[in-house]
């Protein structure tokens, strides 16, 4: 891998998305098809532009990191999708004289406004993630020498791992805020779920069968969340997280 390439890269990549996040905002200013037209041209280049410096750095570090090439996958995917969406505007931008069209037209931005929260939020986290990886490869690069002598300080390691944990419970955070916003219903009908479970005799419930009960896709997010501020507790059993809501708990 080419650190000071990937360097450049990732650099390139975080500008561009900052100047695409201070564009999109544009889309609800605009009055005229023709100034409407201009933004989603010019968020469609710089997404355009975005795709090959993610490709590119895909084939940089995908071959010396298993954990980064899964999150450029991730990446790559939401781009496309952003991608698609402002073709699709583009396409209805060019004829807004038709009615059909006009309704059509307020649909997919609709659409594309509502993709955007998950989009800014998984870009931005994949490239902090990416980050991270490019700093332990130049740390071990630096370090050199024999296996032994690339082990980081136990000092380092500590800290890192406590900076891990404290990233995993804000990423928990914010994907339960988002479905608590996105779709509070949820929230309510996977907490609902586990309390039919104890009602029936089980103490500690699956993530899988609160979701069979609820009917809530990923009820783990939830459930994590409903931990991390305390109203569920969880324990590992059987290398699977299980989960019992507190007025359950005999402490």
């Amino acid at each position: 891998m080419r650190t000071e390439r990937v360097r450049e890269i990732l650099a390139k990549i975080e500008g561009l998305h900052r100047e695409f996040e201070s564009k999109f905002p544009l889309l609800y200013e605009e009055e005229s098809f023709e100034g409407l037209y201009r933004t989603v041209k010019s968020l469609y280049s710089l997404s355009v532009e975005k795709m090959d410096l993610i490709g590119e750095l895909y084939r940089e570090m995908a071959p010396v990191s298993g954990e980064v090439e899964a999150i450029l996958r991730e990446v790559q995917k939401s781009e496309h999708q952003m991608k698609f969406r402002l073709e699709e505007l583009l396409g209805l931008l060019s004829r807004p004289d038709q009615y059909s069209e006009r309704t059509r037209l307020k649909a997919s931005l609709d659409r594309l406004v509502h993709f955007h929260r998950i989009y800014d939020y998984t870009v931005r986290k994949a490239l902090q993630a990416i980050g991270k990886e490019v700093e332990s490869i130049e740390f071990l690069e630096r370090v050199g020498g024999s296996e032994n002598q690339k082990k980081a300080p136990t000092g380092i390691v500590e800290r890192l791992k406590k900076i891990d944990e404290i990233e995993k419970a804000l990423e928990t955070s914010l994907v339960f805020m988002r479905r608590l916003y996105l779709h509070p219903g949820d929230v309510y009908r996977v907490e609902e779920a586990l309390i039919r479970w104890h009602s029936m005799g089980l103490l500690w419930v699956e993530a899988r069968n609160v979701e069979k009960l609820s009917g809530v896709r990923n009820a783990g997010e939830i459930l994590e969340g409903l931990t991390l501020i305390g109203v569920v507790e969880r324990k590992e059993r059987g290398g699977e997280s299980v989960y019992r809501h507190r007025s359950f708990s005999s402490g």
